[in-house]
């Protein structure tokens, strides 16, 4: 059975950083990509980064480039996004993903783990 499960979130002043942690089981790691997504309150879900789990390619979309940061340790089947300058509007929460292939539509899902950026 596929395990996606969240850590990390958390409250955080503006300007501050998170670090989200991912840890998979069930499957093998290696062979997929994962993404992260948020949904924010009264939004719909927006994409954050990507990542081919094998070769470690990343992808953003524009709006995320420079403040966020995925990666993955392949040792730990742990997936990973950094998250700095930290705004009120990445208050959300925070969803890791995966599927086979960019291909692919058929996506697991975690928990979510609710990250507030507030003073």
């Amino acid at each position: 059975e596929v395990q996606l499960v969240e850590s990390g979130g958390g409250l955080v002043q503006p300007g501050g950083s998170l670090r989200l942690s991912c840890v998979a089981s069930g499957f093998t790691f290696d062979n997929n990509i994962m993404i992260w997504v948020r949904r924010a309150p009264a939004k719909g879900l927006e994409w954050v980064s990507g990542i081919t789990i094998k070769n470690g390619n990343t992808y953003y979309p524009a709006s995320m480039k420079g403040r966020f940061t995925i990666s993955r340790d392949n040792a730990k089947n742990t997936l990973y996004l950094e998250m700095n300058s930290l705004k009120s509007e990445d208050t959300a929460v925070y969803y890791c993903g995966k599927a086979r292939a960019w291909s692919e539509n058929d996506y697991s899902w975690g928990q979510g783990t609710q990250v507030t950026v507030a003073s």
